[in-house]
């Protein structure tokens, strides 16, 4: 299955956060989701993806606390894995600011499904919940074409290894690394959104988040370190 190409990398419109005090159904919102670090075009070039999630309601967070973030795990399917747990989740979001918790309700790790395989991506944001999508069991990654710059560097500053193989590009993780890269990139960058209350723009959207995910997620981590 080969995944995403050197073309323009294809990323949804982001959806803004209802309000916490006027909370929006999934009908009332006409804001479509945000889907991060879509791995391959494919067949899906020239598409919209059209989020085909489980919609989670904005609950009211003055009534819970950030300990008891809901964290749902789906089967991730046959020969996938979820690269971190419902704990690592949870001991990472609680790593944030306050602020940039408290307007999370759920993340979810979803499961691999046969659309998703033609159009994957790393995780996914929509309205107060962030999905985290699985990765192949083998840890490698297989590309029709080499990673543009950008990409690379993305993934090479979470130890992601970049290997050609033939005409093909492979880009090979350990367990350590993925769970590396989807703690501190994806998950925040996709945190990062719900958070921007500001931007309307694809482009500045994915800046904020893009930002986000630098500074509240791998420098905050290499600090630790």
């Amino acid at each position: 299955m080969s995944r995403r190409t050197s073309g323009q990398q294809q990323r949804t419109r982001s959806s803004l956060r209802p309000s916490r005090r006027n909370p929006v159904s999934r009908r009332q919102s006409q804001q479509p989701a945000s889907a991060h670090q879509h791995r391959g075009n494919g067949l899906a070039i020239g598409r919209t993806f059209d989020a085909p999630e489980l919609w989670h309601e904005p609950v009211d967070r003055e009534e819970i606390t950030q300990s008891e973030l809901r964290v749902v795990v789906q089967n991730p399917g046959q020969n996938y894995i979820h690269p971190v747990t419902p704990d690592d989740v949870r001991e990472r979001v609680l790593q944030l600011p306050a602020q940039y918790r408290e307007k999370l309700d759920v993340v979810q790790l979803s499961r691999m499904t046969r659309k998703r395989r033609l159009f994957p991506c790393y995780g996914l944001q929509w309205g107060t919940a962030v999905y985290l999508y699985p990765i192949e069991a083998s840890l490698e990654e297989l590309y029709v074409r080499a990673p543009r710059p950008a990409q690379r560097i993305e993934t090479e500053m979470y130890g992601g290894r970049w290997v050609q193989d033939g005409q093909f590009w492979r880009l090979v993780w350990t367990e350590s690394t993925i769970r590396d890269f989807y703690l501190n990139n994806v998950l925040i960058h996709e945190i990062g959104h719900i958070n921007d209350d500001r931007n309307t723009s694809f482009r500045k959207r994915e800046q904020f988040a893009d930002w986000f995910a630098v500074e509240y997620g791998f420098r905050a981590s290499r600090m630790k370190r």
